[in-house]
């Protein structure tokens, strides 16, 4: 959403620039994007927990999450990316220095890999840190093992199937703090990106940006709520962290708004200042750095490299990947207006 060029246009630049206009615009699409938000991130949430308890539950969450991913991936090369590039590429912040001299948008993308790399690093150390299995204790003395032969063997057969089970269900505990982590970390990235998008349109006195704008983010928050709810149903929170993580998503772009608003009418800086770019692309290139890695490694390379269910199902496979690329397909389309 960087904007402007230096030269040209002016009078079309003139004739659009209302801020009256574009106040009622900016105020309207509150309410149009919050409503669309919460019917995307919903959605997902409100599949998953129908499924809950049946047979295809399983499936139907891995599909989720694999267009959901497909969404995230997308949002981040296809929007965030682009965008970032764009603000300071801008003549107004690239004719000066040190913005001219070096590619700051690309190194602070690589910022944004690593600092998602820390945190994941970080998290599963604690994790496992926390999960250390418990020595084992002999229960009696040589008495209380069987010396029947054929009693010896049913013990140890059984004691070998409890130490399985016990580690089958720390292993799937583990998982769930994996996919509880990743949704977190997701919302972040997810969150910086709608506030930038947020305070770009409310800094703006554009009326003829602004109202094609509002159709297109709206469809952009349903997608990339589509994409959020998705890791959200399957990290299987409790209802009032969901309902609060799928709050935060709704109210962020809203309130990014009105932050918009708030900063022009007390600095005067619209959307197309040198500061507002440079925050923008700043801002844009650290988002985009967490939502690749978090799309291409904690989401697909997991599910489709690391999960049981999708390698002893080959058409689970097949449909997961038809998944993931209409998410990318349906985000990437709307790249054209927003």
């Amino acid at each position: 959403m960087a904007s402007s060029s230096c030269g040209g246009d002016t009078a079309r630049l003139l004739a659009c620039r209302d801020g009256k206009a574009a106040a009622h615009l900016k105020l309207a699409s509150v309410f149009v994007i919050f409503i669309t938000s919460v019917v995307g991130i919903s959605m997902p949430v409100m599949l998953a927990r129908i499924f809950q308890g049946r047979p295809t539950y399983d499936k139907v969450v891995l599909i989720i999450k694999c267009f959901a991913a497909g969404v995230i991936l997308s949002t981040s090369l296809v929007h965030v990316l682009p965008d970032a590039f764009a603000a300071l590429s801008d003549c107004h912040v690239a004719s000066r220095h040190p913005w001219k001299d070096f590619p700051f948008s690309g190194l602070v993308t690589l910022i944004g890999v690593l600092l998602a790399l820390l945190v994941d690093l970080t998290a599963s150390s604690h994790v496992d840190s926390h999960s250390i299995t418990p020595p084992y204790t002999p229960v009696g003395g040589q008495d209380d093992f069987p010396t029947d032969p054929k009693k010896s063997a049913e013990f140890r057969v059984e004691t070998a199937v409890l130490s399985v089970s016990c580690h089958d269900r720390q292993g799937e505990e583990l998982v769930k703090v994996k996919q509880r982590l990743v949704s977190q970390v997701l919302e972040i990235g997810i969150i910086f990106h709608s506030v930038i998008i947020g305070v770009t349109m409310g800094m703006s006195q554009n009326q003829c940006t602004i109202r094609p704008l509002i159709a297109a983010l709206s469809f952009h928050q349903i997608f990339e709520g589509l994409g959020l709810g998705g890791c959200i149903a399957q990290a299987g929170f409790s209802f009032a962290t969901t309902t609060y993580m799928c709050f935060m998503f709704a109210v962020t772009t809203p309130m990014g708004i009105v932050l918009g608003m708030i900063i022009f009418s007390a600095t005067g800086y619209d959307d197309s200042s040198a500061n507002a770019l440079i925050m923008e692309g700043l801002l844009g290139s650290l988002s985009s750095g967490i939502l690749i890695y978090m799309a291409l490694v904690d989401l697909i390379a997991v599910d489709f490299f690391h999960n049981k269910m999708m390698a002893s199902t080959p058409f689970l496979k097949k449909a997961s990947y038809i998944a993931l690329i209409l998410g990318s397909i349906s985000m990437s389309i709307l790249a054209i207006w927003a």
